[in-house]
Order: structure tokens, then sequence, then C-alpha cells
């Protein structure tokens, strides 16, 4: 694997395909055992297991990095989900990994760093959880942060087929400096092939992706900005970091996350690889204000508003048509 960052990319590539033979086993059998956290969203066995696996390898790999992850141990170390956690610990075992109760909840926790600065990790073990309960697009997204931007991004889209006759499975990886591939989830699925943006000029001929939740963006100014811009395609609404996927493939030419609130900011787990992956396949990644996006403020984007990833033929009228 060639890249100034082979190992790294090699380390994440192994850890995304563990956690999504465990997304994939798990499946269906935890789907009406889903909880509930604060904010109301919901998490699975699957969420805390793929987290436990991709923390256990980048610490294997790479034990001076921090990893600013989504989830932590604590709704599992309740004592009445004590049947929860030997059931994902099942689950584990027959994918090779004994681990205790104890072990597990490390592994989890292993991602409770803050960002910041220098060199750091960036994980969403399940994105876009509700697709994964409906059996839908979910991605597990891991990016490394140098120095305030995105370095490496590797999003594993287990549902994801790129083209009518293509299996679902991609592992979509991207490099600072170095182009945007897709390979095979599964290792023995194929060639990988190369990522590249559509060139689409003309917008009317556009198709934009927008979350499938309307709870997650603003779906009546997306439909404005579609009008003026003329674009008569219907959008393509789809859950995760998979959305990112189909705009670096040419599935797409817009993604659209716009904040139903002015005080939402996103997470920086749930933009990291998706920005670096459409960025080096040709296209451009802004907020709604045209302004780059700043991994240096902690957890969230907090300089920033929204989200707009494109083809980048068009960009900037669609950043003058959210304003």
């Amino acid at each position: 694997m060639s890249g100034t960052r082979a190992r790294e990319i090699a380390a994440a590539c192994d850890a995304v395909r563990e956690a999504a033979a465990l997304c994939r086993r798990i499946g269906a059998a935890v789907r009406d055992g889903a909880l509930e956290k604060r904010d109301r969203s919901p998490v699975t066995l699957a969420d805390f297991g793929s987290q436990a696996l991709i923390c256990r390898r980048l610490a294997e790999a790479f034990p001076d990095d921090a990893i600013v992850a989504e989830e932590d141990s604590a709704a599992l170390r309740e004592p009445d989900r004590a049947p929860l956690v030997e059931r994902l610990l099942a689950e584990l075992a027959a994918l090779g990994f004994r681990w205790t109760a104890d072990e597990l909840f490390d592994a989890i926790d292993r991602g409770g760093a803050e960002a910041a600065g220098g060199r750091f990790w960036t994980l969403d073990p399940i994105d876009g959880t509700k697709g994964f309960l409906r059996g839908d697009q979910y991605a597990i997204a891991l990016a490394l942060i140098e120095d305030g931007r995105p370095v490496v991004a590797v999003l594993g889209c287990p549902e994801l087929a790129l083209g009518p006759d293509a299996r679902p499975g991609v592992l979509a990886v991207a490099e600072a400096g170095g182009a945007a591939r897709a390979l095979p989830l599964d290792e023995s699925g194929g060639p990988e092939r190369r990522l590249q943006v559509s060139d689409v000029e003309d917008p009317h001929r556009a198709r934009f992706c927008e979350p499938f939740e309307a709870a997650h963006s603003a779906h009546d100014r997306a439909a404005a900005v579609a009008r003026a811009l003329g674009i008569r395609r219907e959008p393509l609404r789809m859950d995760s970091q998979a959305k990112y996927v189909a705009v670096a493939a040419g599935l797409a030419e817009i993604y659209l996350r716009i904040p139903r609130s002015a005080d939402y900011r996103e997470k920086i787990w749930d933009h990291a690889a998706g920005a670096l992956l459409v960025e080096r396949a040709g296209g451009r990644v802004t907020d709604i204000a045209g302004r780059p996006l700043e991994f240096t403020c902690g957890r969230t984007l907090a300089a920033n508003a929204g989200i707009v990833a494109s083809n980048g033929r068009f960009h900037d009228r669609i950043v003058a048509a959210l304003s």
C-alpha cells in the first residue's frame, strides 16, 4: 500500500472491516434491543461492539494516539444491562474476540479523549444508527486528524453498492495528498476502483443527497435551494456518511445538511472522513456559508454551520442559494 500513511491506512481498514463483520453478524438480531441515549437518539449493541473493536485495534497499532469517539460504556455498566453485555460478549467471541466485560468497557472508553489538536482519531462506530435499525444504509466512519485537518479517511458501508450490478459492501479510503478509492468491504470481493466526482456542470442535471431523517436537516429549505438552482431530480435520501461516498463516486452531485436550529453544531465524527473522501475525489466541502470545515474546536464543528458537499462544479451557486 503506497502513501506516506500506509501503516495508518492499513490499520484503519483492518479495524473497520472487523467492525463491519460484527455489525453484519449482529444485524437484525439487535434491532429489537436498541437503547435510548440522553438526546433520545438510539444506540445498539453493534455501536458499542464496533467502537470497542476499532479502539482496541488502534490502541495496539498506535498506543500514543488519542481517539475521539461517539459512545461510552456508561449505559452498558448499569446492572440491568448485564444480559445485553453477555450477549455482546458472545457475539465478539464468535468472531474470535474473547473479552471480559471489563475489557469490553475499557475498549469502548478508550474513545473518550478530547479533541485537543495535534494528532488524534475520530470515530463514529455506526453513523446512521436508525438506518442500521431499518436494515438500510449506515457507515462505520473513521478518520485521522493531524493539526486540525483530516489526513486519513476510512468509511465502511456494508449496505452500499456503487452501481446497479455491484455487490453491497464498500470500503472507501482517502489520504491527504492522494486519491480516493473504493475497495470491497470483503477482502475477496474484487478489485479496487478510483473514486471521482461527476463532471455534471449544469445544476438542472444534478442530484442531491440529504439525510433520510427530517430531524437531521431542514428538508424544506433544501427543497427551496433545489428550486433556486433548477434541480428537477428527486433527492437521494439515505442515512449516514454513505452520502459522502455517493458524491465521491459520482452517484449524486450535492449533499446538503442544513441545520434546523441556529445553534446546532455538527459533531466532528459525522463529517471528518466523508469530507476528506469527497475532496480527494475532486469535490469540495464547506459549511452553508462557504467556510472550510474547522476541526480545531473540540468534539463539534463549532466554527461552522451545516454542510455543503458537492462535485465542485457549481458549489458557490449552492452556497449563494442557501444565503
